[in-house]
Protein backbone atom coordinates (compact mmCIF):
# COMPACT_ATOMS: atom_id res chain seq x y z
CA UNK A 1 0.00 0.00 0.00
CA UNK A 2 1.26 3.26 -1.25
CA UNK A 3 1.73 6.30 1.74
CA UNK A 4 -0.19 9.24 0.18
CA UNK A 5 1.91 12.64 1.03
CA UNK A 6 -0.74 15.55 1.56
CA UNK A 7 1.23 18.69 -0.21
CA UNK A 8 -0.89 21.46 0.75
CA UNK A 9 0.51 25.19 -0.04
CA UNK A 10 2.69 26.64 2.65
CA UNK A 11 2.14 29.84 3.91
CA UNK A 12 4.74 32.54 2.49
CA UNK A 13 6.53 32.60 5.84
CA UNK A 14 10.12 33.81 6.18
CA UNK A 15 11.12 29.87 7.21
CA UNK A 16 8.36 28.22 4.59
CA UNK A 17 10.66 30.74 1.98
CA UNK A 18 13.91 29.79 3.42
CA UNK A 19 12.80 26.12 3.12
CA UNK A 20 11.92 26.70 -0.27
CA UNK A 21 14.88 28.30 -1.57
CA UNK A 22 17.00 25.64 0.16
CA UNK A 23 15.57 22.63 -2.14
CA UNK A 24 15.46 24.77 -5.03
CA UNK A 25 19.55 26.07 -4.61
CA UNK A 26 20.13 22.21 -3.77
CA UNK A 27 18.15 20.80 -6.57
CA UNK A 28 19.72 23.41 -9.25
CA UNK A 29 22.75 22.13 -8.31
CA UNK A 30 21.93 18.96 -10.75
CA UNK A 31 20.21 20.33 -13.00
CA UNK A 32 20.57 19.56 -16.59
CA UNK A 33 18.98 23.34 -16.80
CA UNK A 34 19.39 24.93 -13.93
CA UNK A 35 18.57 28.78 -15.36
CA UNK A 36 14.97 28.98 -13.93
CA UNK A 37 16.09 27.63 -10.67
CA UNK A 38 18.78 29.80 -9.83
CA UNK A 39 16.61 32.99 -11.45
CA UNK A 40 13.92 31.76 -8.88
CA UNK A 41 16.10 31.80 -5.92
CA UNK A 42 18.11 35.14 -6.80
CA UNK A 43 14.40 36.95 -7.44
CA UNK A 44 13.18 35.51 -3.92
CA UNK A 45 16.28 36.51 -2.10
CA UNK A 46 15.94 39.68 -2.96
CA UNK A 47 12.24 40.44 -2.46
CA UNK A 48 13.31 39.35 0.95
CA UNK A 49 15.93 41.59 1.31
CA UNK A 50 13.97 44.65 0.30
CA UNK A 51 11.21 43.48 2.87
CA UNK A 52 13.74 43.12 5.39
CA UNK A 53 12.99 39.80 5.69
CA UNK A 54 16.47 38.48 4.85
CA UNK A 55 20.36 40.19 5.47
CA UNK A 56 23.26 40.21 3.57
CA UNK A 57 26.12 39.45 6.37
CA UNK A 58 28.93 40.08 4.36
CA UNK A 59 31.26 38.15 1.64
CA UNK A 60 32.73 34.98 1.45
CA UNK A 61 35.52 33.88 -0.84
CA UNK A 62 34.01 31.48 -3.06
CA UNK A 63 34.97 27.60 -3.08
CA UNK A 64 34.47 27.66 -6.62
CA UNK A 65 35.88 30.69 -8.48
CA UNK A 66 35.57 30.86 -12.04
CA UNK A 67 38.99 30.49 -13.93
CA UNK A 68 41.06 29.91 -11.08
CA UNK A 69 40.74 33.55 -9.72
CA UNK A 70 39.88 34.73 -6.82
CA UNK A 71 36.11 35.36 -6.27
CA UNK A 72 33.96 36.60 -3.67
CA UNK A 73 30.05 35.56 -2.78
CA UNK A 74 27.79 37.77 -0.63
CA UNK A 75 26.46 35.69 2.24
CA UNK A 76 22.46 36.15 3.01
CA UNK A 77 21.01 34.94 6.03
CA UNK A 78 17.15 34.30 5.97
CA UNK A 79 15.81 32.47 8.98
CA UNK A 80 17.93 29.84 9.79
CA UNK A 81 19.01 29.36 6.47
CA UNK A 82 22.37 30.54 4.84
CA UNK A 83 22.71 31.09 0.88
CA UNK A 84 25.29 32.64 -1.20
CA UNK A 85 24.99 35.19 -4.27
CA UNK A 86 27.55 36.68 -6.79
CA UNK A 87 27.71 40.47 -5.37
CA UNK A 88 26.90 43.55 -6.62
CA UNK A 89 29.66 46.54 -6.92
CA UNK A 90 27.90 48.23 -4.49
CA UNK A 91 28.18 45.27 -1.94
CA UNK A 92 32.25 45.05 -2.16
CA UNK A 93 32.13 48.96 -0.34
CA UNK A 94 29.32 48.35 1.81
CA UNK A 95 29.76 45.16 3.13
CA UNK A 96 32.16 43.40 5.35
CA UNK A 97 35.01 40.75 4.37
CA UNK A 98 34.27 37.19 6.13
CA UNK A 99 37.36 35.48 4.72
CA UNK A 100 37.08 31.93 3.99
CA UNK A 101 33.94 30.20 4.24
CA UNK A 102 33.16 28.47 7.01
CA UNK A 103 32.97 24.31 6.70
CA UNK A 104 31.43 23.55 9.81
CA UNK A 105 28.16 25.28 9.67
CA UNK A 106 24.99 23.34 7.44
CA UNK A 107 22.01 24.33 7.02
CA UNK A 108 19.31 22.36 8.36
CA UNK A 109 18.22 19.38 6.77
CA UNK A 110 14.59 19.69 4.84
CA UNK A 111 12.20 17.70 3.68
CA UNK A 112 10.43 19.58 0.85
CA UNK A 113 9.44 18.42 -2.38
CA UNK A 114 10.45 20.41 -5.35
CA UNK A 115 7.66 21.06 -7.28
CA UNK A 116 6.05 22.10 -3.89
CA UNK A 117 8.87 24.54 -3.03
CA UNK A 118 8.83 25.97 -6.91
CA UNK A 119 5.19 26.64 -6.70
CA UNK A 120 5.58 28.77 -3.12
CA UNK A 121 8.43 30.38 -4.71
CA UNK A 122 6.54 31.55 -7.81
CA UNK A 123 4.09 32.22 -6.19
CA UNK A 124 6.08 34.83 -3.63
CA UNK A 125 8.02 36.06 -6.71
CA UNK A 126 5.17 36.21 -9.35
CA UNK A 127 7.51 34.37 -12.13
CA UNK A 128 6.59 31.57 -13.99
CA UNK A 129 8.52 28.71 -15.95
CA UNK A 130 8.54 28.65 -19.69
CA UNK A 131 8.51 25.44 -20.97
CA UNK A 132 10.49 25.68 -24.27
CA UNK A 133 9.76 23.27 -26.84
CA UNK A 134 12.69 23.48 -28.62
CA UNK A 135 14.53 20.37 -27.60
CA UNK A 136 12.01 18.10 -28.69
CA UNK A 137 12.44 16.16 -32.23
CA UNK A 138 9.72 17.30 -34.71
CA UNK A 139 8.02 14.51 -35.85
CA UNK A 140 8.46 13.48 -39.16
CA UNK A 141 4.95 12.17 -41.12
CA UNK A 142 6.18 8.25 -42.84
CA UNK A 143 7.25 8.19 -45.99
CA UNK A 144 6.95 4.34 -47.66
CA UNK A 145 10.16 3.39 -49.20
CA UNK A 146 10.11 3.57 -52.69
CA UNK A 147 11.45 0.12 -54.23
CA UNK A 148 13.15 0.18 -57.45
CA UNK A 149 14.44 -2.75 -59.67
CA UNK A 150 17.76 -3.85 -59.39
CA UNK A 151 19.91 -1.33 -61.83
CA UNK A 152 17.16 1.32 -62.13
CA UNK A 153 18.05 4.84 -60.76
CA UNK A 154 16.67 6.74 -57.64
CA UNK A 155 16.76 10.14 -59.34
Amino acid sequence: MKKQVNQTPLEPTVDNLARAIFVVNRHAKTATNPKFLYLLKRKALEKLIVEGKAKKEGLHFSRNPKNSQQQSDVLISAGDYYFHMPPTKEDFSRLPHLGKLSQTYRNPKTHLSLSLAKSLLQQYVGIEEKIENSHQPHKRTYQKPVFKKLGESYR
